[in-house]
């Protein structure tokens, strides 16, 4: 059998898995590659593929069976994945197009317990997935294409990337954890992407309770028009010299009494029938204004601001399970009480993809916690 020992990259384990899984498929004239003396013999067979080749090698789908698999890896994910590796489960981690989650596009966190002077996201992350490590969670690089929950155990289709065409990861896996999170919606207007492209965590956000407090004694803006602006402006007022909320209609969506609460906010002011068209500033200044249109007179101008606070809502990844999982209209994942369950036995839903209320790291983490905890317990109460 063909092994790697030492540190070689998850392609080049993924390149022997395919060699070891699928040898009596190779072409004729690689036999003697695959069965030669060495991982050189191996990597020169590959390099001297034709593309033809090397796309049939690396389409063949290969099989892994686990008790528990997690879709995710933020804050929740990476939670259920240390309790699950201690209840000697072990998970295996399926990160997706953003390892770590939201928090890898976050500056400073200050609010996480056990951090006196702070830590910032990425960091933070990289300590959850090291201790996820520490008790044997494996992790895969893999985009998720499609899923049988039709039956235990359950199927997931695995592809290199999500636009690749060709299916090369079967999962079967007896227990599933969903924590693929929510995404921020954004304006979509340039200045706002993560830095280094843009001033994402550099003076824009699209969370006032992570990000507020920086902002202390500063004119900033809230984009947005419903209850999810009125209440991140309100929220804001505590810190901020001055909240401008700017909205591209002439009147609110928020509900009533969130908006009577802006209205009667003295710091809070409002720009009506006015766009965002380009978030200004640079990496050393951080934002310094926004470029703007009034889409009644077609007049254009710069509103200086020291942050922009993104608040069009949130939306749940969770389309891979629309008509396979009950989720609201939103799309949230809906839970048993006060558990992880969902509506099929054997799948759990925490973090984000599940939580449309708190959304913050540590209550991410706790129905990590909550959604491990069911697993085992189900695996348990199934043999």
């Amino acid at each position: 059998m063909l092994e790697l020992r030492g540190y070689y990259s998850s392609e080049a384990r993924r390149m022997l898995r395919f060699l070891q899984l699928r040898e009596r498929r190779l072409p004729a004239h690689a036999q003697g590659a695959a069965n030669g003396e060495g991982i050189k013999n191996q990597f020169f067979f590959i390099t001297n593929l034709n593309s033809i080749e090397r796309e049939k090698l690396f389409f063949m789908s290969e099989e892994i069976n686990r008790k528990v698999v997690i879709l995710g890896s933020g804050p929740a994910g990476l939670t259920a994945a240390i309790y699950a590796a201690r209840a000697e489960l072990a998970p295996l981690v399926i990160e997706g197009p953003q390892p770590g989650g939201q928090l890898t596009i976050t500056t400073d966190v200050e609010n996480y317990p056990g951090f006196a002077e702070g830590i910032t996201g990425p960091e933070l992350m990289n300590e959850f997935r090291a201790q996820a490590e520490r008790f044997g969670t494996e992790f895969l690089s893999v985009w998720i294409d499609r899923v049988d929950l039709s039956q235990r155990p359950f199927t997931l289709y695995g592809k290199a990337s999500k636009d690749s065409r060709e299916i090369t990861t079967i999962i079967k896996v007896e227990t599933l954890i969903i924590s693929t999170g929510a995404s921020a919606k954004w304006l979509g207007v340039k200045g706002e992407e993560p830095a280094p492209a843009g001033l994402g965590g550099n003076g824009v956000s699209a969370c006032a309770t992570c990000d507020g407090f920086f902002f202390r004694g500063k004119p900033i803006v809230v984009a947005g028009g419903g209850d999810t602006a009125m209440e991140e402006a309100n929220y804001l007022t505590r810190f901020a010299s001055k909240v401008t909320v700017v909205h591209r209609r002439g009147e609110l969506r928020a509900s009533r009494i969130m908006q009577e609460r802006a209205f009667k906010n003295e710091k809070i002011e409002f720009l009506w029938n006015t766009e965002i068209r380009e978030i200004l500033g640079d990496a050393a200044r951080g934002v310094t204004g926004i470029q703007i249109y009034n889409n009644q007179n077609q007049k254009e101008s710069v509103l200086p601001t020291e942050g922009v606070f993104v608040a069009i809502g949130h939306q749940p990844n969770t389309e891979l399970f629309k008509g396979l999982l009950e989720m609201d209209e939103v799309g949230y994942l809906k839970t048993e009480g006060r558990t992880m369950k969902t509506n099929i036995p054997g799948v759990f839903a925490c973090g984000d993809a599940q939580d449309d209320y708190y959304r913050q790291a540590i209550t991410a983490a706790g129905t990590g916690c909550m959604a491990a905890i069911d697993a085992e317990r189900f695996l348990s109460e199934s043999e």
